[in-house]
């Protein structure tokens, strides 16, 4: 006797259009990539190496993501391959470069690491008004090519990305207070540069309290 066939729906497999990734996806990759590393020739590979491993990988695609998303994850991982690498690379002390505003703050004694109150940035009138302005945007992204590589990752990461301290410990293989370190060197010289570059106010004397001064390096 023949068993009857099954009723129940035979699932539909996803199909990925590998053929148009480059079209599709090209150009949104390569800006997502250009915005984490200086480098565009090395954004463009990355871009390369992410279509690479996906179609290395399609066979294994689930489905339980658009295709879009998949290749953004690809991309993801890629990133943090070369931010692991720049990492072991460059070790954070001796060989990291020092910032230009770091001469800002004290070096030593009960107030290392806080502002010298001569040059600490004040507090800023209108912060969220600058934020949509494109040339703010400009100055920012300038200051930030001024960064570190290293610290500039850091804070991407955390700022722009939303990953946790935890996150960035795990893909970069640094300690927490290594994190702490560079996120508050990134805030504190950037906050400087776009006191001098955007705001364009001068340091006072030194009898002038200025708001943020004394304050201590922030939690992470």
């Amino acid at each position: 006797m023949k068993s009857s066939p099954s009723l129940e729906p035979k699932t539909k497999l996803p199909v990925l259009d590998a053929e148009h990734w480059v079209e599709k996806y090209g150009d949104v990759l390569f800006g997502f990539a250009a915005a984490r590393v200086r480098d565009r020739a090395i954004a463009q590979d990355l871009v390369q190496e992410t279509f690479l491993a996906a179609l290395k990988a399609k066979k294994g695609f689930a489905g339980r993501s658009s295709e879009r998303a998949w290749l953004f994850g690809i991309l993801r991982n890629k990133l943090v391959d070369y931010y692991r690498l720049q990492s072991r690379e460059v070790s954070l002390g001796d060989n990291e470069a020092l910032l230009a505003e770091e001469g800002s703050f004290h070096s030593d004694g009960l107030r290392k690491d806080t502002w010298d109150q001569r040059m600490a940035p004040k507090t800023w009138e209108t912060p969220e008004g600058s934020l949509t302005n494109k040339e703010f945007q400009a100055v920012l992204k300038n200051c930030m090519s001024r960064l570190p590589e290293r610290i500039a990752n850091v804070f991407i990461m955390r700022e722009i990305d939303g990953a946790s301290t935890e996150q960035i410990c795990s893909d970069l293989e640094v300690s927490a207070n290594n994190v702490c370190v560079m996120l508050h060197r990134a805030r504190m010289s950037l906050r400087r540069c776009l006191e001098i570059h955007w705001f364009g106010k001068k340091p006072k004397s030194k009898e002038v309290r200025i708001a943020g001064a004394d304050e201590e390096p922030e939690q992470c």
